[in-house]
């Protein structure tokens, strides 16, 4: 039998469902900020098509390289701390589902990890060039573009990953009585489009996708909504418990 229970009485570890909201909502909003700073703005800078042309800008530019790699790994934090809040604010709708999507980000998170380092293994390059000067200069040109390649792959390829979990995360929040069903439907189909655009970019890299990028705004829609509306929820319709 459902039954209304105030935010005050459902808590993980002391944390009630409208601080979870607003929790998961500014980790949302430092990742809006970190991400397109260092992919839109600092790598177009950076990072061209020519492979010398692109280690000397990293070179005379190593600072700002560097501020792209710390902003990525701030926005590897904001997907833990993410996960964790959205596990506590979707929790009395079905704990266990809640806790299968959380894990999907984190195995999501874990991947973009192993793709960061490859950006780490750049500056190491630097370094040794600098050092030793031993490295064959071709090698070391070339080198710098396979690691920052390695990176957006890698990453792109966590993307199916991360495409799962928006569609069990819209599942969550479409059956969630205390948050409005559009926010469900445009999550599910942000996790369509992420799986759909990754895919093709792997499968069928001739054929262009770039129309499914209108559909990742779901999950800004829904950080919009944590952050003026979820964060004040007083009280929830307890779907499913333990």
């Amino acid at each position: 039998m459902n039954s209304i229970i105030s935010t005050t009485q459902i808590k993980e570890k002391n944390i009630s469902i409208a601080n979870a909201a607003l929790i998961s909502g500014l980790g949302l909003l430092i990742m809006v900020l970190t991400v397109p700073f260092a992919e839109f703005y600092i790598f177009p800078k950076l990072i061209t098509e020519n492979p010398v042309l692109t280690a000397n800008n990293i070179i005379d530019n190593r600072l700002l390289f560097t501020t792209s790699i710390f902003l990525h790994f701030i926005t590897l934090i904001c997907d833990v701390v993410v996960a964790w809040a959205l596990y506590v604010f979707l929790k009395p709708v079905f704990k266990y589902l809640s806790l299968l999507t959380a894990w999907f980000r984190l195995i999501y998170a874990a991947m973009y990890l192993v793709a960061l380092v490859n950006l780490i293994k750049v500056l190491n390059l630097l370094d040794i060039n600098k050092q030793s000067k031993l490295l064959d200069q071709t090698q070391f040109y070339d080198s710098i573009t396979f690691y920052i390649n390695s990176f957006h792959h890698e990453w792109s390829f966590g993307l199916i990953i991360f495409g799962i979990y928006l569609i069990l995360l819209g599942y969550l929040v479409f059956k969630a009585e205390y948050v409005p069903k559009i926010f469900g439907i445009l999550l599910i189909i942000a996790g369509f489009g992420y799986l759909i655009n990754t895919l093709g970019l792997f499968l069928f890299p001739n054929i262009n996708t770039e129309f499914l990028l209108i559909t990742f705004f779901g999950e800004l829609i829904f950080m919009i909504w944590l952050l003026i509306k979820g964060s004040k929820i007083k009280t929830i319709q307890k779907i499913q418990t333990d």
